[in-house]
């Protein structure tokens, strides 16, 4: 009987197995320097987008001495009292609530517009979907047909309403139909399939079955035409003269005019409208991101 050694030398491929091992958990504790350069680009970013979110912030919080001192410099002194001033002299109150019912309405529309246009789309139900894709390119090129809206509204009694106003925005649908086509896309077509043979209808599999599953989709276009019509104001100063009816823009606008030399209230002021976008991306910016990287990766 031969005794055998129990630790022999390892093999040439065990050697060079070993040898390339090595490396790699070295690198995965290592970062690498292309991760280090996308962090750093992260930051620049980012602080090209917050400063200048953080110098209104700054310059809402000056009063007209500490502004006209230093205009530049970091607010000493923070002056709260400005954005319940900038609330109450601008009368913001009853602008948000316009605003809000002119962009809720009209996104919710054109949301739905944009999934009827953009589903059958994406199964081919309509004839030369070509076409339609590049009309739906085309559109978002072509200006505002100013003049045609306003005789549209004028002539069927809706001229210088809020639900003239909500029908006028809600058309403008912008990239909605192409983002909800990628989607679309890569909801399986089986499921189609399995509803039809269940007895499915196409509006309730639409809004049953699509839109769970679409829903990061569908809060992007939302959230994209409502800060579209949020931030509208040449339309708003044609189609609402009376301004009972103007959305926070009008009103942004008007408060503008008359606290010129007050750049504490005008950034204070500035600030408030530029609130609720900034609090709603916040807040849904998981489905925003999730949303467009559907559609435009599966599409």
């Amino acid at each position: 009987m031969t005794l055998t050694r129990s630790h022999e030398a390892p093999t040439a491929e065990v050697r060079t197995a070993r040898s390339a091992a090595r490396p790699a958990r070295r690198n995965r504790r290592r970062p690498s320097a292309g991760r280090a350069i996308n962090y750093l680009l992260a930051v620049v970013v980012a602080i090209l987008y917050l400063f200048p979110l953080l110098y209104l912030l700054n310059t809402a919080l000056k009063d007209d001495a500490q502004f006209f001192a230093n205009p530049n410099g970091l607010v000493t002194v923070p002056n709260w009292v400005n954005f319940p001033d900038a609330w109450n002299q601008g009368n913001f109150g009853a602008y948000m609530v316009n605003s809000v019912i002119y962009a809720g309405g009209a996104a919710l529309i054109g949301t739905v517009a944009s999934l009827f246009i953009g589903f059958p789309l994406a199964r081919g139900y309509l004839k030369r979907p070509g076409l339609w894709n590049v009309m739906l390119v085309l559109i978002l090129f072509l200006p505002n047909a100013i003049i045609t809206q306003f005789q549209l509204l004028l002539r069927t009694g809706l001229y210088d309403t809020q639900l003239g106003y909500v029908l006028i925005m809600s058309v403008a649908v912008g990239i909605g139909p192409i983002l909800l086509r990628g989607y679309a896309k890569s909801i399986p077509v089986e499921i189609d399939e399995a509803a039809a043979l269940d007895g499915v209808g196409y509006l309730r599999y639409l809004f049953t079955f699509v839109v769970p599953m679409a829903r990061p989709a569908l809060v992007t276009v939302f959230i994209l035409q409502a800060i579209s019509v949020w931030n509208e104001i040449i339309l708003a100063t044609v189609l609402l003269p009376d301004p009972d009816k103007a959305p926070v823009t009008l009103g942004l606008y008007a408060f503008q005019g008359q606290y010129t030399s007050h750049w504490g209230l005008l950034a204070a002021a500035t600030m408030i409208v530029a609130g609720p976008l900034v609090a709603a991306y916040v807040f849904l910016q998981r489905y925003l991101v999730s949303g467009v990287l559907g559609g435009a990766v599966k599409g």
